[in-house]
């Protein structure tokens, strides 16, 4: 199963770039409300099955300003999906679960 892994500037290209199969972003922040409510809900989808297809990997925004300069990352939280090396679909905001699924589904 999977878990939510903590990325930064210097391991974002090995971590998500690179990665054999699609990665979830989570950009988000210490002081992000939203961020707090996303944050349980990736976990859960971590750790359940879809969690096995999809890495999901955490930016702290405020740590990592070149990765979030590179994405033109302007809310947090923002969830980029990645594919292949290269952005796929990005959402700003939190979500309910259901739409997160979707959202991740729609990537494999």
């Amino acid at each position: 199963m999977g878990a939510t892994k903590v990325v930064t500037d210097a391991t974002f290209a090995n971590d998500v770039l690179q990665s054999d199969k699609p990665v979830l972003v989570d950009f988000w922040a210490e002081w992000c409300v939203p961020c707090k409510k996303v944050d349980p809900l990736l976990a859960e989808i971590a750790s359940s099955e879809l969690g096995e297809q999809v890495q999901i990997v955490k930016l702290n925004i405020d740590e990592n300003p070149q990765t979030v300069l590179n994405y033109q990352v302007m809310s947090a939280p923002t969830l980029t999906l990645f594919k292949n090396g290269e952005p796929f679909n990005s959402v700003v905001g939190a979500k309910p679960k259901s739409f997160l699924v979707k959202f991740i589904e729609s990537a494999l």
